[in-house]
């Protein structure tokens, strides 16, 4: 008797207060402009202020995707409660991708606790099925964008900056160099750089993506590493990505100049020796274009390969070299240098010492 009497008292207490189940709110929209260039970043705001704390008052606000004029990005949503009043507030950034007039008027819900679902709740009135909120369906304001063509799918404010090493190499010593892009912008749409000289093995490694979603676009750095290699002077062109620059209002260039490299005679057999024999080595996975370049010039030194006969097939010599390894560091140069992706895993275990027993790695890659 006396755990229904408090119920009874509860459920009177929570409906007293009547404000409870009858929260009004505002809601405003902002965007930092009204006009944009294709691909600029354009912020949007949307601030929902209630009347009261809306303890029993949810919102469905989820506009965020790939439209056919703009792609709309979530930047950050938060709630809080200013003088027992709630305001929520979701922030977007908008990347236009087409020029012409852009309308914004996305849908709301608002969802509310209905009292029978509190009766429900406290009572525990189970037999009686009800809604439990009543949901409200509303459009926010009308938000209109007038958008103009840059003719360049790359639009920001960047800067270009270039890591390179003295251009002065030995035979077959790889020449390194580093591309980084810096700034604000969409940066989803710099493309990887690929570059083509005769006489020259360039290796190209992955481009590496470090920005945050902000107001002002994608802010941070994209970054791209190569390594060159050759037996004679070679010459890295120039290298130009066009972007329309947001504050010229303009067309404009990140260049980086060409660079003249000397490649002076290659390592003497003594050099190899003394290398090899002061140095242990040790592969990074994340960097396999680049120890293939550094294995060219050693190998003579590292691996002692015995001319085949031709009665042994291709398969029947690749398993004579993994044979005669001595060490994993030397099996794991011999997968390197067969160019072949199914040795990348054993490749992986030996430098990162998953795998220890030479034995056993010589097993498997005769396996693979």
């Amino acid at each position: 008797m006396k755990k229904n009497l408090g119920r009874v008292i509860l459920v009177l207490s929570i409906f007293l207060h009547v404000e409870i189940f009858a929260s009004t709110y505002t809601w405003s929209a902002y965007a930092n402009k009204t006009t944009a260039y294709v691909n600029e970043a354009v912020h949007l705001k949307y601030i929902c202020k209630f009347d009261d704390g809306a303890q029993l008052v949810s919102i469905e606000f989820k506009p965020a995707g790939e439209y056919e004029k703009y792609l709309l990005k979530n930047l950050r949503e938060s709630e809080s409660i200013v003088d027992g009043k709630k305001i929520s507030i979701y922030e977007f950034v908008l990347f236009a991708k087409v020029a012409g007039r852009v309308e914004l008027e996305f849908e709301t819900v608002m969802k509310q606790t209905t009292r029978d679902a509190i009766e429900e709740m406290v009572i525990g009135r189970d037999n009686v099925k009800k809604e439990e909120s009543v949901k409200k369906v509303l459009k926010q304001e009308l938000l209109t964008l007038e958008v103009k063509e840059t003719n360049n799918s790359l639009s920001g404010e960047f800067d270009i900056e270039v890591k390179k090493n003295e251009p002065r190499v030995k035979a077959y010593e790889p020449y390194h160099m580093q591309i980084l892009i810096k700034g604000a912008g969409n940066f989803s749409a710099v493309k990887p750089i690929e570059l083509k000289i005769e006489g020259v093995k360039v290796f190209a490694g992955d481009v590496v993506a470090n920005y945050n979603l902000s107001k002002d676009g994608e802010r941070g750095e994209w970054s791209q590493k190569f390594a060159f290699v050759s037996e004679k002077d070679f010459t890295i062109p120039d290298i130009n990505i066009e972007y329309f620059n947001l504050i010229s209002q303009k067309i404009e260039s990140l260049g980086v100049d060409a660079i003249n490299v000397k490649v002076e005679g290659g390592f003497s057999k003594e050099e190899l020796l003394d290398e090899a024999e002061q140095e242990s080595f040790k592969f990074d996975y994340s960097y396999l274009n680049y120890m293939l370049v550094f294995i060219v010039g050693f190998l003579c030194a590292k691996i002692k390969i015995k001319k085949s006969t031709a009665s042994k097939d291709k398969k029947e010599i690749f398993h004579q070299k993994i044979d005669e390894a001595k060490s994993l560091d030397e099996l794991m140069i011999i997968l390197v240098l067969s160019g072949e992706k199914r040795y990348e895993k054993i490749i992986f275990e030996i430098e990162s010492k998953k795998l220890t027993s030479l034995k056993s790695a010589k097993k498997i890659s005769k396996l693979i």
